[in-house]
């Protein structure tokens, strides 16, 4: 089904119709099809987002939430993010950082009009005394699109590619022992384990977990069942053949 969007381009005073396909509410970059752009943000303000509101009410608009490898463009509403949910804050340089040296890890999840609501900023340990792994900088989702699974699909996108791409053995993370529902999250949901507590972590003097979840360890698991059974049978057949 097609919305047919009433639109009157800047260029001539005809009246065109554009059609959006309303199964993917995308970016409004990715909405519009050319030669109509409305790089003019008021344009977009009083044409364009009315008619996807309309299209696409409160209730559907919830849950229309887009998770993508994020680019240069989204640091200013990934820091503003960082600003409004986190005490510890950075400076851009240091997005900057992280995207130009592990792209693959910074991921952004999305609302249904391009909106930045949520983020994480991971990069890999340099420290070659260890084996390669990862670290979780920073997570935050905005307090109105929590409890939707958003941080955790963050988390995962970001270790699937520490995993993948960089071959990571393990991910760390800090986390501040008062903050009770983001221990829930990495321990119960994540499956992470503290692997230590650092006194003074924060600035502030709050203690930190020091929090690990190691690559691959279902499939050594299986394995080692595996290999047990397998242990079990051999031992069974040279009782029967005795």
């Amino acid at each position: 089904v097609l919305l047919l969007v009433l639109a009157t381009t800047q260029r001539s005073n005809t009246i065109q119709y554009l059609p959006i396909p309303t199964a993917k509410p995308a970016r409004r970059a990715q909405l519009l099809l050319p030669p109509f752009t409305f790089s003019n943000r008021r344009c977009y303000q009083l044409f364009l987002r009315p008619l996807i509101i309309i299209a696409f009410p409160p209730a559907a608009q919830a849950t229309m939430v887009n998770i993508r490898m994020a680019t240069v463009n989204d640091l200013i509403e990934m820091q503003q993010c960082n600003l409004w949910c986190l005490p510890e804050n950075y400076q851009m340089k240091y997005y900057f950082y992280h995207l130009l040296s592990w792209p693959q890890l910074l991921w952004v999840a999305e609302d249904f009009d391009g909106k930045v609501v949520g983020y994480v900023l991971a990069k890999m340990e340099e420290d070659e005394s260890k084996p390669p792994h990862g670290h979780i900088t920073s997570l935050a989702v905005l307090r109105t699109h929590r409890k939707r699974g958003i941080a955790t699909a963050l988390m995962r996108r970001s270790q699937i590619e520490m995993e993948q791409v960089f071959g990571a053995e393990f991910v760390s993370l800090h986390v501040r022992k008062s903050n009770r529902a983001a221990f829930h999250l990495y321990a119960e949901t994540l499956k992470y384990a503290i692997n230590d507590i650092e006194r003074g972590y924060y600035a502030d003097g709050e203690d930190a977990y020091d929090m690990r979840c190691t690559f691959g360890e279902k499939e050594r698991e299986k394995k080692h069942n595996d290999g047990d059974v397998e242990n079990v049978s051999k031992a069974v057949e040279n009782i029967s053949v005795a």
